[in-house]
């Protein structure tokens, strides 16, 4: 692991290879992996590790056991929000990379059970890929609770009508491997034996490139949903001036390794 040594997580594990990918593991498997404080404030401090760190050039998040990816907030145990109301904390600002300003591209790998606030990580990840076995739903309204945080960066990612049919279902339904394939929920679906090791596989080949280059591009990507289209066009030109003269300059000097592209 790179940077200082620092005591151990509770609720995640966190380790850096060689190949510049992090590795971010939910690991409350006996809750499936439904996050609580504890959790959330060790996935900010993960955050502003991979931020800082420039041995990092890309991010996997991935989960530990085979019943579920995360299962939401953790609803039997206190989150501890202040008694002033107007000092409530949204959980998914610790848990999402790009609230914490994070431009470092982020996998996500999804296996079993990823439901309510499990689509944090899913809503604000670059590319998420899932196993076979994977299911995604909602279960807020059956509780008798306003979904209204989770599908505003769903909606982004699958658009207005799936959105709408996950957030009003409930427990009535349950979004499979192959649907969430077709709707654009996942960009890819392997085997629950395949999925760590495929996801770290594309991590693994983003974080060949520049990171000056991927960092732009997922900024200047990302940035552009809450723009207009012509201001977005304007701020993407300067991200483009300011990255490519680094990141070419790094081509130049370590050429990327020549490989036959793979289709899918």
């Amino acid at each position: 692991m790179t940077g200082t040594t620092r005591p151990p997580y509770g609720t995640i594990t966190y380790e850096v290879t060689p190949d510049r990918v992090a590795t971010l593991t939910l690991n409350r498997p006996e809750a499936l992996n439904a996050f609580d404080r504890q959790m959330c404030e060790e996935i900010r401090d993960a955050w502003r590790r991979v931020k800082d760190d420039p041995a990092v050039n890309a991010v996997v998040v991935r989960a530990a056991g085979d019943r579920a990816f995360c299962a939401g907030l953790d609803v039997k145990k206190s989150y501890g929000q202040p008694d002033d109301v107007w000092n409530h904390e949204d959980p998914g600002e610790l848990l999402s990379p790009k609230w914490q300003k994070v431009w470092k591209p982020v996998v996500c790998a999804v296996q079993g059970i990823c439901t309510a606030g499990a689509f944090y990580f899913l809503n604000e990840s670059d590319i998420v890929i899932c196993s076979q076995d994977a299911t995604f739903f909602d279960s807020h309204v059956s509780g008798g609770m306003v979904l209204a945080l989770e599908p505003i960066g769903l909606m982004r990612r699958i658009g207005l009508g799936e959105t709408l049919r996950i957030a009003l279902s409930g427990n009535d339904e349950r979004v499979t491997a192959a649907t969430a394939l077709r709707i654009g929920l996942v960009s890819e679906v392997v085997t629950r034996e395949q999925l760590w090791a495929r996801a770290h596989e594309i991590a693994a080949g983003i974080a060949e490139k520049p990171s000056s280059a991927t960092q732009g591009t997922v900024r200047a990507i990302w940035e552009s949903l809450d723009r207009p289209y012509r201001a977005a066009m304007e701020q993407g030109l300067i991200y483009t001036r300011l990255g490519n003269p680094i990141g070419m300059a790094e081509i130049k000097a370590n050429p990327l390794p020549k490989r036959q592209p793979r289709l899918r």
